[in-house]
């Protein structure tokens, strides 16, 4: 067996060890073909058999009808963050937001680009994104509500969907998609990048429900409109089908791990090792309103700067890597995505006890 670091990136991040053996087993030849799924036709009898099955793994693990579609992009979230007002929120409309750190404040910038009204409903930027809002304001006339349902820098959640009545609801998941059980039926729209918790780079997943698509704005550019890609099940042009082949091959592991009630057992235990060790340390220190903490992302500090360099390094050392928090707030960081394995999360923990104990 190769051996493995613990990766802790925020994406890129970690794979699931099985998927990827799995993978290099058809790499050369997929199912006995005799070629490599990056060599395949995405016209093909058999990457469309791929592209059927991760659509329908994706409605099985959300618990979705027909009643949604399921695409498979490409340009990332960042390419989301326009299309969404482009498509949804034609002149007389205003685009809401609620602001929850960087993604969600490049997401809402995108809107007033585009020459959209727009509104921010609600921001955690007073205390530097280290909440999620309880309350928000509706704008006159709303096209939608936005927000991001994972900080990935400041390491904020939203425990549970809002209620927005007729208002149809937009959710970047591109931190936390399928880590956890939720009613993925409350959202008009999700977004997520897939190189965080369900793939490599390289694939947006998007989810629509079906009566957004008549309120599509007419005449975008082609690549631009939603319509484009759901007549054509995400195969107008040539899709990033190595990247679709991998989700999918994610998404049954997710299926086989006993779906996201399973998941989040699992992602929970994992958070609480680190958890526990901040909620027990003045040494160590968390960064984020307790009931708000995210379980994919947990940035913390140390007393000093010299410190945390120092962590790092002797983190790398022991074979933990990505530590490093964002270089826009800088301290530590831990991503406990959905296949980084428990033992990970023990040893990071075992490591900040022995690391504390040395340096305090």
């Amino acid at each position: 067996m190769v051996k493995r670091v613990h990766n802790f990136s925020a994406g890129p991040a970690v794979l699931p060890v099985e998927v990827l053996l799995e993978i290099q087993q058809e790499l050369v030849s997929y199912k006995g073909k005799g070629l490599s799924v990056m060599e395949m036709s995405h016209r093909s009898v058999e990457f469309q058999a791929i592209m059927d099955d991760a659509i329908n793994d994706v409605k099985s693990i959300l618990n979705l009808g027909d009643d949604f579609e399921v695409l498979f992009l490409q340009g990332g979230a960042s390419t989301q963050f326009f299309m969404i007002p482009l498509n949804f929120c034609p002149d007389d409309k205003v685009a809401n937001y609620i602001n929850t750190g960087a993604w969600a404040t490049k997401a809402l910038k995108e809107a007033a680009k585009n020459g959209k009204q727009m509104h921010v409903a609600a921001s955690s930027e007073d205390k530097q994104f280290t909440y999620i809002p309880k309350q928000y304001t509706i704008s006159e006339n709303p096209a939608y509500l936005h927000i991001t349902t994972n900080n990935t820098i400041r390491g904020t959640e939203f425990k549970t969907a809002l209620d927005t009545g007729d208002i149809p609801l937009i959710a970047d998941m591109s931190s936390n998609i399928m880590s956890k059980s939720i009613d993925a039926k409350k959202y008009a729209l999700i977004y997520a990048g897939a190189q965080k918790n369900i793939g490599p780079a390289g694939t947006t997943l998007v989810i629509i429900r079906k009566d957004m698509i008549e309120k599509i704005n007419p005449g975008l550019p082609t690549m631009m409109d939603y319509n484009t890609h759901i007549s054509k099940s995400s195969m107008f042009n040539t899709p990033p089908c190595f990247a679709i082949y991998v989700v999918g091959r994610v998404l049954k592991w997710i299926l086989a791990k006993g779906g996201l009630e399973a998941i989040e057992k699992i992602n929970i235990e994992k958070a609480n090792y680190v958890y526990d060790i901040l909620d027990n340390s003045d040494f160590y220190e968390g960064t984020v309103v307790m009931e708000d903490r995210s379980m994919m992302n947990i940035p913390f500090r140390l007393p000093t700067e010299e410190l945390e360099k120092k962590f790092i390094a002797e983190s790398k050392e022991m074979g933990m890597l990505n530590l490093k928090g964002h270089r826009s707030v800088g301290g530590c960081r831990a991503s406990l995505y959905n296949s980084l394995p428990m033992k990970a999360a023990q040893d990071l923990a075992q490591f900040m006890i022995e690391f504390e104990e040395k340096n305090k």
